[in-house]
């Protein structure tokens, strides 16, 4: 058997997904596979927060923090694509 009939089956990507376990956009089942974000045409690493039919991501605005110890977050708007690596 090769490795890809052996996963478990790959769910669609939502249009709004954040990596924040209390967000209501968080969905565990996606963070099971790798995930692309391309904006503008550009690969990021660095995203937190996406929305694709809005077309806007959220990255950390350098090292600063919240008051809960959370990076702030600053929002790009452009195109957003998303994909499975």
């Amino acid at each position: 058997m090769t490795e890809e009939t052996t996963q478990a089956p790959k769910p669609p990507l939502p249009d709004h997904l954040s990596i924040d376990p209390r967000s209501p956009h968080h969905v565990a089942a996606v963070f099971e596979h790798d995930i692309g974000v391309r904006f503008n045409d550009k690969d990021r690493l660095d995203v937190e927060e996406y929305c694709v039919s809005e077309g806007w991501i959220k990255v950390p605005a350098g090292r600063a923090l919240d008051r809960k110890g959370k990076p702030l977050l600053i929002k790009l708007k452009g195109r957003v694509e998303v994909y499975y690596k």
